[in-house]
């Protein structure tokens, strides 16, 4: 490989020179519990059934009208509350980094509990600018005193409220976020409402929303198909009154889904009770896996609303290396935040993901 010039280099910003790449982690040969992806694939008659239709997609033609077609499935998937509307991404990243790009006025800060979803900051980073992160507290709730004060100092463009939140993987006193949201209303913010993990959920803030639109005109809700089980399509959307949307949309590539992916995703939703079942066994496997963890000596396990489980052990990256080593990978989230400290993120998998993962945690401690 010959060696890059450093004139080269001297074009690029110094701050993005100073950031790490997003980091995706090696699974090859691994049982791969690290990233909260739906461990099941199609049943095979509906492999068959989507590749003879993705066969027959125009591939040699820019997306059209099939994109407002997805959006409409959509809309009536979510329950589009009346007077909103709904934009993709590719992938909720993609919407994150969005917004930050429409609201880049001049001293724009974006706001956000931590620890929490590492886009938040790095969006704003990227796009130039200041990330407030708001710590948890001790038990990972929202410090309303401290929450209130930073939206108070810092008057954020944008405030993130992910629900469920994630490593964590709890949902938030609804009541501290009823006053959240007021709070930055009154300093002129949005709030953005992420609920990437909304199919293992047990609440949606979308009937909040529904129920009180006049409390909602400065907030958006972002969901995504990833966890709906279609990771590897990268389809995010976002849900908001229309007037906003309106305005974000301005900032969307003009065809920023693909067909092959827009097609995946109508198929998916034209089968939705399939995708329903898989997050309830997922929604039971959480259940048996708690209880497995509350029964292991040294390990704390915090409840969840996600696909995924928050535990402490005693010696985090001693677990995360033993569990490697026999072949389960995990997320070590130890070094993110100091809250944090000693904790490694489990992904809900399969009945059988799960007992070799319980083994390997055993095992490894």
């Amino acid at each position: 490989m010959s060696p890059t010039p450093p004139s080269a280099l001297r074009v690029i910003r110094q701050d993005v020179q100073s950031m790490h790449a997003y980091a995706v982690q090696d699974a090859t040969g691994l049982l791969k519990l690290d990233a909260m992806e739906n461990p099941f694939g199609l049943p095979p008659a509906l492999q068959a059934q989507l590749g003879e239709r993705l066969g027959r997609v125009a591939v040699n033609r820019y997306p059209g009208e099939r994109i407002n077609d997805l959006k409409r499935a959509l809309a009536v998937h979510a329950g589009l509350p009346v007077g909103q509307a709904l934009m993709l991404g590719n992938g909720s990243d993609e919407l994150i980094s969005l917004l930050a790009l429409a609201c880049d006025l001049p001293g724009a800060k974006v706001l956000a509990p931590v620890p929490g979803f590492v886009m938040y900051a790095m969006s704003a980073q990227l796009q130039g600018l200041q990330f407030v992160g708001v710590p948890l507290t001790a038990d990972f709730e929202l410090d309303e005193a401290a929450m209130l004060a930073a939206i108070a100092e810092h008057r954020p463009a944008i405030t993130y409220l992910a629900y469920p939140n994630n490593p964590t993987a709890n949902l938030w006193n609804a009541d501290v976020i009823r006053r959240v949201i007021a709070a930055v209303g009154e300093q002129g913010g949005l709030v953005v409402m992420d609920e990437a993990y909304q199919p293992f959920a047990s609440h949606s803030w979308l009937s909040e929303i529904s129920a009180h639109p006049e409390r909602h005109a400065h907030v958006l809700l972002m969901r995504t198909l990833s966890k709906f089980g279609l990771a590897g399509i990268r389809l995010g959307y976002m849900m908001g009154p229309e007037a906003l949307i309106a305005e974000l949309d301005k900032v969307r590539p003009p065809y920023n889904i693909s067909v092959l992916n827009a097609e995946c995703a109508l198929f998916a939703l034209e089968h939705a009770e399939v995708f329903d079942q898989q997050a309830a066994t997922l929604r039971s496997e959480r259940a048996r896996l708690l209880t497995a963890l509350a029964a292991v000596p040294g390990v704390k396990a915090w409840n969840s609303d996600a696909n995924m489980v928050l535990v402490r052990v005693p010696e985090a990256q001693k677990t995360f290396d033993g569990m490697r080593a026999r072949g389960v990978l995990i997320k070590n989230v130890s070094k993110m935040h100091p809250l944090l400290a000693q904790c490694l993120r489990l992904t809900v998998g399969s009945p059988d993901d799960n007992d070799r993962m319980l083994a390997a945690l055993q095992a490894s401690l």
